[in-house]
């Protein structure tokens, strides 16, 4: 879980999936706000209120640990004419539905 004070204009993670994975996620954790896929590979952007989420994603290299090999990808998050509170809501929904299920 990511504290709500790392939510700022914008921001960078490093994300234990394939694009594949998070591209299949994307709508979903969006939750009905307009999304568009581009202008570029790796790109998209989210239509919050007045103002707008642009995400832009690169593969890294797999992390590995012994013989286990996780998939990663660096998403770069910057929110443009998007106030705190908005900001703050759109993302815990966001990081709720991009978790991965464990125990």
């Amino acid at each position: 879980m990511f504290d709500t004070a790392s939510y700022g204009e914008s921001f960078e993670r490093d994300t234990g999936c394939t694009e594949a994975e998070w591209l299949g996620w994307l709508p979903g954790a969006c939750g009905g706000h307009g999304l568009s896929l581009g202008p570029g590979p790796g790109q998209a952007q989210v239509r919050l209120g007045a103002g707008v989420l642009h995400l832009r994603w690169q593969v890294l290299a797999p992390r590995q640990i012994a013989l286990v090999r996780l998939p990663r990808l660096w998403v770069v998050y910057r929110f443009e004419g998007v106030e705190a509170p908005e900001r703050i809501a759109f993302m815990k929904r966001f990081d709720l539905h991009m978790q991965r299920g464990g125990g």
